[in-house]
């Protein structure tokens, strides 16, 4: 949070008389594509208290964005909360398309028809609205709630991040009322398969993934839960030891 890169400052004069420097660098690295991510990034931002720190992180930066995207260096604060503002924003679209998703569904529109209307603003763009079962992950839940926590903190109220975070997590709640609906409460005798476990492809990271929740609810509900993901098999067998592992796509269906 805002602040840590300053605790740590202070923390290490308390123990030194050596002559130090502190940058705060935060990553926009995204799970299954850190490495391109990193060796091409949007943009690289630096949060810097001195002009040698400055000069210290261009030159290690220089090398990677000779294609032409930015540098920036700014105060460490404002360093520190690039990264949150980032991350909120994307969660905060998510949450957006998944409640246009909602409200198209009760009016009879097409999500799809209305994103694609809406997405060919060049000021709305097209990145991260994509209607679905909300973020999971160890970033945007985490950094979402750290930005209301944050307010919290200062006696400031983030309502807007607040409300992207419980539309995100009822988006769950309204994927399984249609499950419910189709199916019934009672799942006893039911099977259930899952098509992929992570929170996104090409990681294994299942870490508020929204497939592990629905899986919950099926387990409680009484259902036989079959998954399968082509990554994300070994940390469901340690997270969900009751789920069937299944070997391929079509075995999961069986």
């Amino acid at each position: 949070p805002v602040g840590t890169s300053h605790k740590v400052r202070d923390l290490i004069a308390s123990r030194t008389k050596h002559a130090f420097h502190i940058a705060d660098n935060p990553e926009f690295l995204k799970e299954g594509d850190a490495i391109n991510d990193f060796m091409k990034p949007d943009r690289v931002v630096c949060g810097v208290e001195s002009e040698h720190a400055a000069t210290v992180m261009r030159e290690l930066y220089e090398p990677f964005v000779r294609q032409g995207n930015p540098i920036y260096i700014m105060d460490v604060r404002s360093a520190e909360m690039v990264k949150y503002a980032s991350n909120a924003m994307l969660a905060c679209k998510i949450s957006f398309i998944n409640e246009m998703a909602n409200l198209c569904e009760r009016y009879g529109a097409n999500i799809t028809s209305v994103r694609e209307g809406m997405c060919a603003d060049k000021r709305i763009g097209n990145q991260f609205l994509y209607p679905g079962l909300g973020y999971g992950g160890s970033c945007f839940p985490k950094d979402t709630l750290a930005v209301v926590s944050m307010g919290k903190a200062i006696g400031f109220d983030c309502e807007l991040n607040a409300a992207v975070h419980r539309v995100n997590q009822a988006q769950r709640r309204h994927f399984w009322s249609k499950v419910e609906s189709m199916l019934g409460q009672d799942l006893r005798g039911k099977r259930l398969a899952f098509w992929g476990v992570a929170f996104k492809p090409r990681t294994d990271d299942i870490r508020e993934a929204p497939s592990m929740t629905l899986m919950q609810r099926a387990l409680d509900a009484g259902a036989h839960v079959r998954a399968f993901d082509p990554v994300a098999m070994e940390n469901l067998s340690k997270e969900m030891p009751i789920v069937h592992r299944a070997a391929d796509m079509y075995d999961c269906l069986k």
